[in-house]
């Protein structure tokens, strides 16, 4: 089974504090996944430095295939010794994925990964080693579909309000959480908001100390194929539709003239939905043997909004209720991150009769430079991207 990885984390700052002092990395080797969570001794800028550091150094070397006795003894002599504790200490959490289903993963001193499966906590066997005077858990196993697996710094354990710790909330609690919030979502993005956001109530919203969760899905492989603007040339709207229609996975159309190309070559009718939940996004619309007709510039620009705030980190648990909004930008952007791993785009450059009102707010590349933004988006969120234009 070749497996697809979906990776998301969620982190907040101590109190107070202007940086937090956890570090995500995530990498790709041409056969692996891989996601490091690292959490730098104390808080603000010193832990920030530590965890940087650490989740640098680390993943350099895993991309070059170092085994981890060599990362280890490597952070343990690289890492700036703090002054009061004279010591060089970061945690960490490695896990790594690969194509095959194999997977690897080392703990330093981070609690515990929560292993989910089958709708179950699973306990899965580890080996305790002593590597430069520092105890490593490691586990190999056998990854299947729709396993999960969070990773966490310690600040999600023990969580408690007032900067106290809750010792009511334990490894346990967070764990039996995660089970109840995986039976309500297989995306990564949201049960890492979930999980995040529980923790962060717990500390009555004046957290006491950095905090991360670091949510790994396995998932298929899924394609969302999309295409807007007609072609440059009146005789390949037949041919851009056969190659569009062939694809698999879901297919979405954004433009009013788009889809009348689609309808016209599929010789089905469009049916205008009239009736949409937000004002501000223009009408969606139904064609039969499409999953999703759009408005063109207009939709895409506001799924780009959403998409750009998940990129940028700006989403809890009240973003995925903008997400599940019933309109045409919110249902772009939701198929986008949570149902996409390879996007294909095919994109018409013909210019739009419509766009050449002089008292429209945008100028003739408009949604050129919309689709390039999206293109890159999608990119940045880890998604395979395939263009072709016509």
């Amino acid at each position: 089974m070749s497996v697809s990885v979906d990776i998301c984390w969620k982190s907040f700052n101590k109190n107070h504090e202007e940086l937090c002092g956890d570090k995500v990395e995530v990498l790709k080797t041409d056969n692996s996944d891989i996601v490091i969570l690292a959490d730098g001794m104390g808080s603000g800028v010193k832990a920030n430095i530590l965890a940087t550091l650490t989740s640098r150094i680390l993943g350099t070397m895993f991309q070059e295939g170092a085994r981890i006795d060599s990362c280890v003894e490597t952070i343990a002599r690289t890492l700036p010794i703090c002054r009061e504790r004279k010591v060089a200490y970061a945690t960490f959490s490695i896990l790594q994925v690969f194509h095959n289903g194999e997977a690897y993963l080392v703990e330093y001193d981070n609690p515990r990964c929560i292993f989910i499966r089958n709708k179950e906590i699973v306990d899965y066997p580890y080996e305790e080693r002593v590597i430069e005077g520092k105890q490593i858990r490691e586990y190999r196993f056998h990854v299947e579909l729709n396993d999960c697996f969070v990773l966490m710094s310690d600040g999600a354990i023990w969580a408690g309000a007032e900067e106290t710790m809750n010792y009511n909330w334990e490894w346990d609690d967070m764990a039996q959480y995660a089970l109840r919030c995986t039976r309500e979502t297989l995306s990564s993005a949201r049960l890492a908001a979930m999980l995040s956001q529980v923790c962060f109530d717990l500390y009555g919203e004046k957290p006491g100390d950095d905090t991360t969760v670091a949510v790994t899905r396995i998932i298929r492989r899924r394609t969302i194929n999309i295409f807007t603007g007609p072609p440059s040339r009146k005789e390949d709207d037949e041919r851009l539709m056969r190659d569009f229609m062939k694809q698999e996975g879901k297919k979405i159309v954004c433009g009013g003239t788009s889809a009348n190309i689609a309808a016209r070559i599929l010789k089905k009718e469009i049916v205008t939905l009239v009736e949409h939940a937000d004002p501000k996004v223009p009408p969606m619309a139904v064609i039969e043997g499409l999953d999703l007709v759009t408005e063109g510039v207009l939709t895409i620009g506001k799924a780009l909004e959403l998409l750009k705030r998940y990129e940028n980190d700006d989403f809890d648990e009240a973003f995925f209720d903008e997400l599940d909004a019933d309109n045409g930008a919110a249902r772009l952007a939701k198929v986008m991150i949570e149902e996409c791993t390879d996007l294909k785009l095919f994109v018409g450059r013909a210019m739009n009769v419509a766009h050449q009102n002089s008292n429209l707010p945008f100028d003739l590349s408009v949604r050129m430079n919309l689709v390039d933004q999206l293109k890159e988006c999608a990119e940045h969120l880890g998604k395979h991207v395939q263009m072709k234009y016509y």
